[in-house]
């Protein structure tokens, strides 16, 4: 799901790198954050609301909101939005409100 061709934007990728999301492997390119490659990936809902259970997915996408937290390196409560990915890092969905026990 990634614009590979733009009538007018050029698009420069870094390397290819991978990083595992809930023990998946994920394809990204150096400089993308966490949230643009799992969207390329197909990968839309993040967590669920906690009260109605709904789905949630990237909302803001410049790190002000709480729909796409997740624990990234055992860091929990990461902004995926504005996290670049890194080769080899561990990203794993959280429950809504971020328990330590996830």
């Amino acid at each position: 799901m990634r614009i590979e061709k733009h009538p007018i934007l050029t698009f420069e990728r870094g390397k290819e790198i991978y990083f595992i999301f809930d023990g998946k492997r994920i394809k990204a390119f150096e400089g993308e954050t966490i949230a643009a490659a799992l969207h390329a990936d197909g990968i839309i809902k993040y967590n669920t609301s906690p009260k109605l259970h709904r789905p949630r997915g990237l909302f803001c996408a410049v790190g002000h909101c709480s729909s796409c937290l997740m624990t990234v390196n055992g860091v929990p409560n990461t902004r995926i939005c504005v996290t670049r990915a890194k080769e080899g890092m561990i990203v794993h969905s959280q429950n809504p409100r971020g328990d330590l026990n996830d």
